[in-house]
């Protein structure tokens, strides 16, 4: 595996819209394997493969503390949501930034795996929130467009500390 470069803010790529995924092989589960070793690495809970440099519609989730392990979502969309959730969040392609952003608490997702294979998986609170993030993110949608609003540099000092 290996470590890819996290795409930052003010590049251009974050704003595009992924295409599907059609060929499920090699090339893919090395891109999967070296998303979630970049995810980790940085700390992260999700990662979008646009956020590697990557305009195809994959995504890698590991929010730990439900103990599944990373959720890889190739050609991901979303079929039901409810409830709501608000609350910080960040990302690693805007280090330092942080905003209230209003979720779904429950979302139900259909994807596909490595091998093509169609699933659907449920995540409430910080999972849905994972999900959502990072499907945004294969529509060109970044957390600060839908963010209430940005957390002032001394809110962060606070929240960190």
């Amino acid at each position: 595996m290996a470590l890819r470069n996290i795409v930052k803010d003010g590049d251009d790529i974050l704003k595009k819209k992924c295409r599907p995924v059609e060929r499920f092989d090699q090339k893919l589960w090395v891109l999967l394997d070296d998303m979630a070793d970049t995810m980790h690495h940085a700390n992260g809970v999700g990662l979008a493969a646009p956020q590697v440099g990557i305009m195809r519609r994959v995504a890698v989730v590991d929010i730990d503390v439900e103990q599944k392990g990373v959720i890889e979502l190739v050609n991901p969309q979303i079929i039901a949501y409810s409830g709501e959730q608000c609350g910080n969040e960040g990302c690693l392609s805007f280090p330092g930034q942080w905003g209230i952003v209003k979720r779904p608490n429950y979302v139900k997702v259909r994807a596909q795996n490595r091998h093509g294979e169609e699933f659907e998986i449920e995540g409430r609170e910080l999972l849905a929130r994972a999900f959502c993030h990072e499907i945004d993110h294969l529509n060109g949608v970044v957390f600060r467009d839908v963010a209430d609003r940005m957390l002032t540099p001394k809110e962060i000092e606070e929240m960190n500390s």
